[in-house]
């Protein structure tokens, strides 16, 4: 049984889950230990015991063990890769590329920890001095999702830690596996104890103690909007910081004068690779009328060619969805749009099996077409391997059509046009903007988040994360 980790030891749950392979259900990857209450409350005293002297720690301290996090990532990227791919669904190289990630942001984190900043200024009065640098909160909360098992943890754990600050983490439930992994190799890092603490376990235990102890400083969550929202209002009603990371309904943007090639390979990726199952997929794709009927053709001729099988077998295009929950949500979201009048131009069927005969979460992907923007298709994220099509008159009505969302995570367009291209950057109500490229496709070492209902405080990655987690400091001193 894998453990959870506590005040620099490995302890027992409360209970314990089964970590199930989507890919082949009849395989299980392992036994988790669950943490209760009082083992996540355990956790939180561990840190801030340990936070006086970490948030002290010197820079060169910080940067040698993050730098030998990353490194060992980076080297046991296929072995872990595989773990992912095996728990989550995800296609071997597409685990491989978020194992990898996950060891550079360790490593740019590492680097950040020797970058500190700061500023000195005179003041306005005569002989006075001004110093401005950051410090550590404290205590900080991670509450992570299952779609990036260790990406999403990479990018919070590491800036915590490099600037100073003590970790409780709680990975999803339904993919402790490369969290732990993750955890293991920190627990060999030369952390101190308890600066790093892995408490796997439901969320109505162990995340309602790290939303609700005072200790906790600041709780960074990514995860689905209704989530986010018991978070914020638990943040608030204790004056503790906190991070928000949720929804999206990205839109893809295709104009006359597109690459049609270009056009489908930004859909495809960005609509179905991963299983869909990421914030930043493009999950409306809005058409000028012009092109619509080749576009839609030519999509239904690429995904015909799209394997749908096992993560981990070579070859394969497309993974399972994660389990039944996320399979089920997905059919009822393909029947829905039917029921609204949308027409399901390909896919859109649950596969009871693979071509190995293994029983899993399979879903082919589905294009859904004719919709129009009320429909709940373009209202509300699937989260699955399901894209809809909506038909725009001009470049005007097409940014309309984007913009009219309660999310605002990525947007992308693909056109041939500089002056659309240009337009659209600046008035795509989104955090991050495509042009030419898939929208789920982001850079470790540049801010990340969205606007509107998608995201909620500073950005995470990059130097930005300094924002979330530190505190400014202004000191005055009189010789």
């Amino acid at each position: 049984m894998f453990k959870n980790f506590i005040a620099g030891e490995w302890l027992d749950g409360a209970r314990v889950s089964r970590n199930i392979n989507p890919s082949d259900t009849r395989d299980l990857v392992g036994e988790y230990a669950q943490a209760d209450a009082a083992q996540a409350r355990l956790a939180v005293a561990s840190a801030e015991a340990a936070f006086p002297a970490w948030s002290m720690s010197t820079p060169q301290q910080r940067f040698d063990i993050l730098d030998a996090v990353g490194s060992e990532i980076l080297a046991r990227r296929t072995e872990i890769g595989d773990l992912l791919a095996r728990e989550e669904g995800k296609t071997l190289p597409e685990a491989v590329g978020e194992v990898t990630r996950a060891g550079h942001i360790f490593k740019f984190f590492a680097g950040e920890a020797l970058r500190p900043g700061g500023e000195l200024l005179p003041s306005v009065r005569p002989g006075v001095g001004v110093e401005i640098t950051r410090e550590a909160l404290g205590v900080i909360a991670i509450i992570t999702p299952w779609n990036f098992p260790i990406a999403i943890p990479a990018w919070k754990i590491a800036p915590a830690l490099a600037y100073g600050n003590c970790v409780v983490f709680k990975p999803a439930d339904l993919v402790p596996g490369s969290a732990w992994a993750l955890a293991e190799i920190l627990s060999r890092s030369g952390l101190p104890q308890g600066v790093f603490n892995l408490v796997m376990g439901r969320g109505s235990e162990v995340g309602t103690v790290l939303l609700e102890d005072a200790r906790v400083s600041a709780v960074t969550f990514t995860g689905s909007v209704g989530t986010g929202q018991k978070v914020a209002a638990a943040c608030v009603a204790r004056m503790a910081k906190f991070q928000l990371e949720m929804g999206g309904k990205n839109p893809l943007i295709v104009l006359d004068d597109a690459d049609l090639d270009v056009a489908v390979n930004c859909a495809v990726q960005s609509g179905f690779y991963s299983t869909g199952q990421r914030c930043t997929a493009s999950s409306r794709v809005i058409v000028s009328e012009g092109l619509q009927q080749r576009f839609v053709a030519a999509m239904v001729e690429k995904m015909k060619a799209l394997k749908v099988g096992n993560a981990r077998q070579i070859g394969i295009d497309i993974g399972p969805v994660v389990d039944q929950t996320q399979l089920n949500q997905d059919l009822d979201y393909v029947r829905i749009a039917q029921q609204e009048g949308a027409s399901l131009a390909f896919g859109g069927e649950a596969l009871a099996e693979n071509e190995q005969g293994q029983p899993g979460f399979y879903l082919r992907p589905a294009l859904i077409t004719e919709t129009s923007p009320e429909m709940r298709i373009n209202r509300e994220e699937v989260f699955g391997p399901v894209v809809s099509v909506q038909t725009a008159r001009d470049y005007e009505h097409a940014l309309a059509l984007a913009n009219d969302t309660p999310f605002g995570l990525a947007a992308g367009i693909v056109t041939r046009s500089l002056k659309h291209a240009t337009h659209f950057k600046r008035h795509s109500q989104a955090g991050m903007v495509m042009v030419n490229l898939p929208t789920a496709g982001v850079d470790y070492h540049v801010p990340f988040g969205g606007r509107k209902g998608s995201s909620y405080g500073s950005r995470e990655q990059g130097r930005y994360a300094a924002e979330f987690y530190t505190v400014v400091k202004t000191a005055y001193t009189l010789p």
